[in-house]
């Protein structure tokens, strides 16, 4: 049972929530305007606040700023009409637990408090990797989480699916954090990194003399990872020799490490996630039926950003507190245009590139509010008009000039790093390292 504040100045509403909490067994505070649910919150002491963004004498971003002030550790969930968002995305960048839009159902509201009381039980070091990382509240991402939260219990092996950006790292290590295994040791691999000999070594280890240049044993990180978990990033990118002998892995759970003479009992629960569609590689013969079934045995598919387009106004008003944060600015919000824009855009690099936008804005940013030209200067290509002239074009130039462009400003904002890089471009390590070659970049 927690104590739980409502403040609400419409008393229908104030009414159907304390019927709601009241059923879950909850102590209530009502408050007709936020001055007296801030007198209120002085009085007593509260486990959660629950207030509309919209009341007389005190509204909801002040009520929130003074709760935030003197009990930061208090979650706040606002509710807000559509037409609201403003509100809503500077309420989420003050700190606001996550927010609820009216019309809402009843079963909504529970989960966000059911998740907001379970914030406090863990406190504030665990509240991470859920309530601060985990950005948005649509359907399609709600039931992901639901399911993340029941699959994490088990021990069974999972493949994470969706397309780069999704957030793929993200969900395998929120698996992890609410496994049994969570005390363990969580690695991840990323299959697309490494040549066919590489990898093998990475994974099984070798022993001293096993090859030229071994010159001592080495752990792999099927050893590493020992009672925990090993996160096998773009398996799809695994080749086929290797994926022999990781299948008896998974099977037999056991390895022999290269120049090995006993194999080592390994206890680890493995997940796969790829930006590839695995039937589709398996009906092409570039990866194994056999081994795609043991790694699907509990399939997770992330909704690309297009599919969840609702989430788009908190997501920015995460990554503005983010950046503003970062840059020592103070920008709270976009104009009603540049969100616009945002929410018509389809999003091929999905929440990463959503990211990368905001980031940018940001650091151009004059004002403390981000104007659509901000935006528009990093659109995609496909939103730009196209124009061809009657003497016609070299459209292979063009491309092949585009596609430069996108790798050089890839590997400007990774620093160099090609790994990273490629994630950004939504390729493979190798494919990257094969065009820097072609068009002669470093």
């Amino acid at each position: 049972m927690a104590k739980i504040l409502v403040a609400d100045d419409e008393a229908s509403m104030r009414q159907l929530l304390s019927l709601i909490l009241k059923k879950e067994g909850h102590e209530i505070g009502l408050a007709n305007d936020g001055r007296e649910a801030w007198e209120l919150f002085q009085k007593e002491s509260w486990d959660l606040v629950i207030e509309d963004l919209r009341m007389p004498l005190l509204d909801g971003i002040g009520l929130l700023k003074k709760i935030k002030d003197t009990s930061p550790s208090v979650p706040v969930i606002v509710i807000t009409a559509f037409s609201n968002w403003k509100n809503a995305v500077e309420a989420m960048r003050l700190g606001a637990f996550d927010y609820i839009r009216k019309p809402f159902d009843n079963r909504n509201i529970r989960e966000v408090i059911s998740r907001a009381l379970e914030s406090i039980q863990r406190g504030t070091k665990e509240e991470e990797p859920f309530v601060q990382r985990i950005v948005g509240n649509s359907p399609k991402l709600r039931h992901l989480l639901e399911r993340v939260k029941e699959v994490a219990k088990t021990d069974a092996t999972i493949l994470i699916q969706g397309e780069s950006g999704t957030g793929k790292e993200l969900i395998a290590s929120i698996i992890h954090y609410y496994s049994t295994r969570s005390q363990g040791p969580l690695i991840f691999v990323n299959c697309g990194s490494f040549t066919e000999t590489l990898l093998e070594s990475e994974l099984f280890g070798h022993r001293k003399g096993a090859f030229t240049g071994a010159n001592a044993d080495k752990k792999g990180y099927l050893e590493l990872a020992e009672g925990g978990t090993l996160v096998l990033d773009e398996i799809g990118e695994m080749d086929l020799s290797t994926q022999v002998k990781f299948l008896r892995v998974i099977e037999n759970r056991e390895f022999m490490p290269l120049g090995g003479n006993k194999p080592i009992r390994i206890n680890i629960r493995f997940i796969g996630s790829t930006n590839r569609d695995l039937k589709e590689e398996v009906e092409k013969g570039r990866f194994r039926l056999d081994l795609f079934y043991r790694l699907n045995v509990i399939p997770l598919e992330l909704p690309p950003l297009r599919e969840r387009k609702e989430d788009i106004p908190l997501l920015v008003g995460h990554f503005l507190a983010k950046y503003s944060q970062k840059m020592g600015k103070n920008i709270t919000r976009l104009s009603e245009r540049a969100l616009e824009i945002l929410k018509k855009y389809d999003w091929p690099g999905n929440v990463r590139e959503l990211e990368n936008v905001i980031q940018r804005s940001v650091a151009f940013a004059q004002s403390d509010e981000i104007e659509e030209i901000e935006l528009l200067g990093t659109s995609h290509p496909s939103q730009r008009e196209v124009i061809i002239p009657p003497e016609g074009i070299d459209l292979e130039k063009i491309l092949e000039d585009i596609e430069k462009k996108y790798i050089q400003e890839a590997l400007n904002q990774t620093e160099g790093h090609i790994t990273q890089a490629a994630k950004l471009l939504g390729i493979s390590f190798r494919s990257l390292r094969y065009k820097l070659k072609k068009y002669n970049l470093s």
